[in-house]
C-alpha cells in the first residue's frame, strides 16, 4: 500500500490539537518533531536520550507534526479537511504558528522502518522500562518491562506527557485498583497500570487503529486478562466507576471531560490528566475545581504538564 505523509508546521502549544485533527481525518500514524522537547532533554539531567537528534536538523523553529494517510479516492478531501481544521484552531485560543500543511508520497516499507529511529528503550519513574519489541534489554529484578510496538498508532511512551502519566500511575496504582485509560492510543498507560498490579483496566479509544494496536500490545505483554479494550467515546462505552482515570489528551478535551469525570470515579478517586501545555495549566485547574475535584499535584516536564486531582469526600466538605 502507498501512503501520503501529511506534514503540518505549527507550535508546541498546538501539537496535541493538530495531532487529533490528523487522527480525526484517519491518519495511520503520527510523528512529532518539536525542538522544545530536544532543548528540554539537553538541559535536564534526569531526561533520557530517546530521540535521533538529526530529525531536528531543519530550518523551522516550531513543531512539525507528520501523519500518514493511505492513498484512497477521498484523499484530497481528507487533506482539505485537515487544512480547514488547522485554520479553525485559533478560534479556540490556540496559536498554530504558520499552520502550513504539505504532503509527500511515501512507501509503506519506508514508513514502517524509518519511524523506529524515534523510539528507544526508556526508563520512566522508579522502575518502569518501556522497550520496543525489537530491542534487547537486560533488566534487574525490580524493574517492570513493558514491551511496545505502536505500529501506526500514537504512543511510544517517550513523549513527556506519556512519561508523566506513567510516573503518576506508579505513584497511585494499588493491587485492587480499577483504572480507566481514556484515549489509550497504543495502550501503554493501560498496560502500565496492569503491570503495576491493577485489578481491572478499561482502555478506551475512538480510533480503530489505536484499538487494534492496544489489543496487540496487551496480548504481547500478557495482560489480556486484566485489560478490557473498548472502542468509542467514554460516555457511550463505559458504565463502571474507577479508582483512577488517566487521560493523556489535550487541555481542551480535559476541560470537557472534567464536566462528567466524577460520574466515572469512586469517592476519593484519582484523575491523572496530561497533554496540557504550560499556558493552559490554570484553565484546566479551574475547570477541575469547579467540578468538585481537589488538585493534588501539578508537575511539568519540558513544555507540558500533568495535573493530578481527586474527587472530594462529600462527608468532609
Amino acid at each position: 500500500m502507498e501512503w501520503v505523509e501529511v506534514s503540518i508546521k505549527t507550535t508546541t502549544e498546538a501539537v496535541e490539537a493538530v495531532a487529533n485533527i490528523l487522527y480525526d481525518a484517519g491518519v495511520a500514524g503520527v510523528v512529532i518533531e518539536d525542538p522544545n522537547d530536544l532543548n528540554f532533554m539537553e538541559t535536564d539531567e534526569n531526561s533520557w536520550d530517546y530521540v535521533d537528534e538529526a530529525i531536528f536538523d531543519n530550518d523551522y523553529e516550531g513543531a512539525i507534526i507528520k501523519g500518514y494517510l493511505p492513498e484512497t479516492p477521498d484523499l484530497v478531501d481528507k487533506i482539505e479537511l485537515i487544512r480547514q481544521s488547522v485554520e479553525l484552531l485559533p478560534q479556540y485560543g490556540l496559536d498554530v504558528g504558520i499552520g502550513e500543511v504539505t504532503t509527500l508520497e511515501v512507501h509503506e516499507e519506508d514508513w514502517s522502518e524509518s519511524w523506529k529511529k524515534y523510539y528507544k528503550t526508556t526508563k520512566i519513574g522508579r522502575n518502569i522500562i518501556i522497550k520496543p519489541t525489537w530491542e534487547d534489554y537486560q533488566h534487574d529484578g525490580d524493574e517492570l518491562v513493558i514491551e511496545m510496538d505502536p505500529g501506526m498508532a500514537f504512543g511510544t511512551g517517550t513523549h513527556e506527557t506519556t512519561m508523566m502519566c506513567v510516573m503518576e500511575l506508579e505513584n497511585y496504582v494499588q493491587p485492587n485498583s480499577t483504572v480507566f485509560d481514556i484515549g489509550c492510543g497504543s495502550g501503554i498507560l493501560g498496560i502500565t497500570a496492569a503491570k503495576l498490579g491493577a485489578q481491572k483496566v478499561i482502555a478506551v479509544d475512538i480510533d480503530e487503529v489505536a484499538v487494534d494496536a492496544t489489543r496487540n500490545n496487551v496480548n504481547h505483554n500478557g495482560v489480556e486478562e486484566v485489560v478490557d479494550i473498548r472502542q468509542g467515546n467514554l460516555m457511550d462505552v463505559v458504565t463502571e466507576k474507577a479508582d483512577i482515570v488517566v487521560a493523556n489528551i489535550i487541555a481542551e478535551v480535559i476541560i470537557l471531560l472534567s464536566k462528567d469525570i466524577r460520574q466515572f470515579l469512586v469517592e476519593g478517586g484519582i484523575f491523572i490528566a496530561s497533554g496540557i501545555i504550560l499556558d493552559k495549566i490554570d484553565t484546566v485547574k479551574e475547570s477541575l475545581i469547579s467540578m468538585g475535584l481537589e488538585i493534588l499535584k501539578v508537575d511539568t516536564m519540558g513544555e507540558w504538564a500533568v495535573i493530578v486531582s481527586k474527587v472530594k469526600d462529600e462527608n468532609h466538605e
